[in-house]
């Protein structure tokens, strides 16, 4: 039955989507019912807790087959990729380093690109998962990184700023307090590096900037 759900922590879109039977998430996105949260979010990978977003009922197709005879049907689902790029303290690309990511009970191994990304796909219905680097030519073999897909609040949120100046290597602490002693070094820090008016505060400008250099 159609209705509206209430975003929790960690939903995403091709999630929610997947949960509620839909092999494609454009059907509920371009919903006329969810035009303004579209327009508010943008990135429906990038929702919020709170966010009301509507659930249309599925549409029924019928199919004319003769009885006689045997029919295969295929389905397209939706795919979902995983991608993340490595940088050093310098924002400099690890570069062709051997990885390994671990989703559920899977493990795959990868190598970086010259650019430091790497890409993965990955079930609609991931949350977690784990990076760990295996290579010997960077300070960082062996170190393992969480991964929290679908995590990441929008970026006009204390929790959105957070996580990527976090992610960017700022070191903006846990507190969510915009006054957070950690929080506003790594917002002064950020805006510094990147020619920004160096206030701690993260208003428009440094919003733009902030998800142009995250990648969202």
């Amino acid at each position: 039955m159609a209705g509206y759900y209430t975003v929790r922590q960690g939903d995403y879109l091709s999630k929610i989507s997947s949960e509620n039977g839909f092999f494609d998430h454009t059907i509920i996105w371009n919903h006329p019912n969810n035009a303004e949260l579209k327009k508010k979010r943008e990135n429906p990978s990038v929702l919020y807790p709170g966010d009301q977003l509507f659930i249309p009922d599925k549409n029924q197709r019928d199919c004319q087959c003769p009885t006689d005879q045997a029919h295969t049907f295929e389905v397209k689902r939706e795919r979902l990729k995983l991608r993340l790029v490595l940088e050093d303290q310098y924002e400099n690309p690890v570069a062709n380093a051997k990885c390994k990511i671990i989703i559920g009970a899977q493990d795959t191994e990868l190598t970086t690109d010259g650019k430091g990304k790497i890409e993965l796909e990955i079930p609609l219905e991931t949350q977690t998962g784990a990076l760990v680097i295996e290579s010997k030519e960077t300070p960082y073999d062996g170190e393992l990184f969480s991964l929290r897909v679908g995590d990441l609040d929008p970026v006009d949120t204390p929790s959105g700023q957070q996580a990527r100046l976090n992610n960017l290597g700022y070191f903006a602490g846990s507190s969510e307090q915009p006054d957070d002693p950690l929080f506003l070094s790594a917002a002064e820090e950020f805006q510094c590096d990147h020619g920004l008016t160096v206030d701690g505060k993260i208003g428009p400008k440094t919003q733009a900037k902030l998800k142009q250099v995250h990648g969202c």
